[in-house]
């Protein structure tokens, strides 16, 4: 019996139950936080980074499980994305990033309607995006709440990092088309200022409890940020405005004009969520361009990269992917690649976890046939936590 229990459970055996310890080798490995490895190998022992270095430095036991590529980075982070509460059928059952019956709502909770066994996040992390800031989506003038997760586990338990992140709004015309109010720019910017006039009320005063007031008071006091959307220079303008009368962080997302303004960004010392490079320009991406991500940076502002809200299947785009076009249109490689690791976890406050290849860290890594930022280059193998979550070329 006890036999037959054990085909039984090796039958069971599927990628994420993986051996304990793994030598990863590489042609070249970037652990991020120092230059490029040629021939490099990372150590992982008990779902932790044990060791980093040259192939002629490092002595791999015998026992460990060998698994080569051609390139092996920190698994990449996308800096916002609605993954886990879009799904990947774009139907009504799966839809969950934006709710429409009222166009504020920052009580509304990510993680309360997060799945973190759908197929977009499946998909995503065969990628090797090990990490996903995700959440409520642009569209609403304060539609809800975003959290920071990894892209494996069973329950929300097993993969958050960080519940309550950012509480996301939005700016500009996008918000008129889902709601009948408001249906201007300005009646938009009375709303949400209001709002946190409210929140500063309800903070300093006291009141029967509000969970949305309680989560505004937080943004207010410095411990969650405003992610605005605002993609219009006159958005984006008015987005500094609001951080600076009520004092308060924000990230700015999207910003498809934002190197008209990158001035004033720079000197408000906000960081960029930039729009996907390929997005679908029109209506207030109509000014978007492929430099930007470049322009931006030669401006000293801290770029991510995102792989946004689609109204179209399958609701996102692939990080990595977007990033590759703004390297391909002037935006520093080495960079892009820090942008979408350790930039990404320091932006999340999840560096001391992720971001880089260095021992102690969560062994959360891709490994790539080639090029991460070539479209034929396929990845073949995910760790997470030190577990294979992934191990079919994609």
């Amino acid at each position: 019996m006890r036999f037959i229990s054990a085909l039984i459970l090796t039958a069971l055996m599927i990628p994420g139950v993986a051996a304990a310890q793994h030598a990863i080798l590489g042609e070249t490995v970037y652990p991020v936080n120092g230059d490029p490895i040629d021939n490099g190998v990372v150590l992982v022992e008990d779902g932790t980074i044990t060791a980093v270095g040259s192939q002629n430095d490092i002595t791999i036991p015998d026992n460990f499980e060998r698994h080569e590529a051609g390139v092996v980075t920190p698994g990449f982070i996308d800096a916002r994305t609605v993954v886990g509460l879009n799904g990947i059928y774009n139907v009504e059952d799966d839809q969950d990033a934006l709710e429409t019956s009222s166009p504020i709502q920052p009580e509304l909770r990510a993680f309360d309607a997060y799945n973190p066994r759908e197929q977009l996040v499946d998909w995503v992390r065969s990628l090797g995006v090990t990490t996903v800031h995700t959440g409520h989506a642009p569209g609403a003038t304060m539609s809800g709440q975003t959290m920071v997760t990894k892209t494996h586990g069973n329950t929300i338990g097993e993969a958050i990092m960080d519940s309550v992140h950012t509480v996301s709004m939005s700016l500009g015309p996008v918000v008129g088309g889902n709601f009948s109010t408001p249906g201007t720019r300005s009646k938009n910017v009375a709303m949400l200022r209001q709002e946190l006039i409210r929140a500063r009320e309800y903070r300093d005063n006291g009141g029967s409890r509000d969970i949305g007031m309680e989560v505004l008071s937080k943004i207010l006091d410095g411990d969650v940020t405003a992610m605005i959307m605002a993609q219009r220079a006159t958005e984006i303008m008015t987005a500094l405005r609001i951080a600076d009368e009520f004092d308060i962080d924000i990230y700015l997302s999207g910003a498809a004009e934002a190197y008209k303004v990158k001035d004033y960004i720079a000197d408000a010392g906000v960081p960029v969520l930039i729009h996907p490079t390929m997005i679908r320009t029109g209506g207030d991406t109509e000014n978007a361009s492929f430099e930007t991500a470049k322009k931006l940076h030669e401006a000293g502002i801290p770029v991510y990269f995102q792989s946004s809200y689609e109204g179209y299947v399958p609701k996102t785009r692939v990080v990595h992917y977007e990033a590759a076009i703004a390297v391909r249109n002037g935006f520093p490689r080495d960079a892009a690649i820090e942008s979408l690791t350790l930039g990404a976890a320091e932006l999340l406050g999840i560096d001391d976890r992720v971001g880089t290849l260095e021992e102690g860290k969560d062994a959360d890594i891709a490994l790539f046939e080639d090029d991460p930022f070539e479209y034929t280059s396929r990845t073949c193998k995910v760790f997470i936590d030190g577990e294979i979550v992934s191990d079919e070329c994609t």
